[in-house]
């Protein structure tokens, strides 16, 4: 059973059939979009002509839009017969700085920046689902539509939630989605927990003192002292911590000096840590600080650590995972679904949404059949539109079964 039947005015309304009609008269149409979008990438923040397309697709649908939350969030409401009551679905908007290396006719138009994570898919799926909502009954509760900016490294979900987002939008769960190259096209996985890693970026400057190459006595050479810290960094991650609970510490730029024959006076690493809890992830930042001004105490450097760009952990609800794994099973059948699937130590803001409401964050498989997908992030990936009708049944059927069963 794909969607679900209401009863009005005595009458019970297929609405399968009305919710089948319109995908297969609209799958072209999105498709399409998907492709505008991809031909069209923006990056964090500058959505500026993503953000209009969002808002002009829900307006020519009867939504009434806002916009500017998070700085180019795009919102609209599908109210329910009790206002009091609401869930947010979202998808994110923004592309990467990444040069694209297809060569197909909807690839990006802006060198450098290509929509390499499937945002643009995202956003489509979700504005088919508000179309499939707008043409049914009624629903209980309201369904709020969020499409927001700036999840690639930007914590666009941290500043919509601060602009307001659950003030002006009442919320009783938040709900999310991704696509997954790792998983067959129209498969969904799932699971309780941490289903995506906290992550944070660190900066280490180490200053010492420059010198001719030929004369280091004179000087205090700062890159053997920044080579130690990258080792330390590896040690860290394996003997800090319990050897079951899930670390990455990878340092992944080292810049010192700019010709052969020079002593620096600085050299910079920057990286990243990826844990499942919170907890640890403060934890491993305290070790790397008091590591790092150990080892410059001992060699008579200075050194300035500073971590940014702070991602929690997506932790999915008991309750909320097992209505999401209900909707797959009862729309697409229990071999379709994953669930108890491994966590990804990869980050995602879905986690500051999931730190104010209890929610669930799904994957849906992108990997067409019988053939492997490029991984997310790589310059050749591409969304696969033949996905869209899943994404879309699975929005619409979560949203009527939850205001069925809460």
């Amino acid at each position: 059973m794909l969607f679900y039947l209401y009863l009005v005015k005595g009458i019970r309304l297929d609405t399968a059939g009305i919710a089948e009609t319109l995908l297969r008269t609209h799958h072209a149409h999105w498709a399409k979009l998907r492709c505008d979008l991809h031909a069209h990438p923006e990056l964090r923040f500058e959505e500026h002509r993503t953000a209009d397309v969002v808002a002009h697709e829900l307006e020519t649908l009867g939504y009434e839009v806002s916009r500017g939350l998070g700085g180019t969030g795009v919102v609209a409401s599908l109210p329910g017969a009790n206002p009091d009551r609401g869930i947010v679905l979202r998808a994110d908007l923004d592309a990467l700085p990444i040069h694209e290396a297809n060569d197909f006719a909807h690839a990006s138009c802006t060198d450098g920046i290509m929509h390499a994570c499937g945002h643009d898919g995202h956003t489509v799926m979700l504005l088919g689902a508000a179309r499939v909502l707008k043409a049914l009954p009624q629903l209980p509760g309201t369904v709020h539509f969020v499409f927001q900016p700036g999840e690639e490294g930007g914590a666009g979900a941290r500043k919509m939630i601060d602009d307001g987002l659950f003030e002006q939008y009442p919320t009783e769960a938040v709900f999310g989605m991704h696509n997954w190259p790792g998983l067959p096209a129209g498969h969904f996985g799932l699971r309780t927990g941490p289903i995506m890693a906290a992550g944070s970026r660190f900066r280490i400057t180490v200053t010492g003192k420059g010198a001719h190459a030929a004369q280091p006595h004179l000087g205090l050479d700062p890159i053997p002292l920044a080579c130690s810290m990258v080792l330390q960094c590896q040690t860290i991650a394996a003997r800090h911590k319990d050897p079951v609970d899930p670390a990455v510490v990878s340092v992944c730029m080292f810049h010192a000096g700019d010709t052969d024959n020079v002593i620096p006076d600085s050299a910079q690493l920057r990286g990243t840590i990826r844990t499942l809890s919170t907890a640890l992830q403060q934890k491993l930042q305290r070790d790397i600080q008091t590591m790092c001004e150990g080892l410059a105490g001992a060699y008579g450097a200075q050194v300035e650590v500073t971590f940014f760009q702070y991602y929690p952990a997506t932790i999915n609800t008991p309750s909320e995972t097992a209505l999401c794994e209900a909707v797959v099973r009862e729309t697409f059948g229990d071999e379709r679904l994953h669930s108890g699937i491994a966590p990804n130590m990869t980050s995602e803001d879905f986690g500051f949404m999931l730190e104010e409401r209890p929610g669930a964050y799904v994957l849906i498989g992108n990997a067409p059949v019988g053939t492997a997908a490029p991984a997310l992030h790589h310059p050749q990936y591409d969304f696969n539109d033949d996905i869209i009708p899943a994404g879309v049944r699975y929005w619409v059927a979560l949203a009527q079964r939850y205001f069925e069963t809460a």
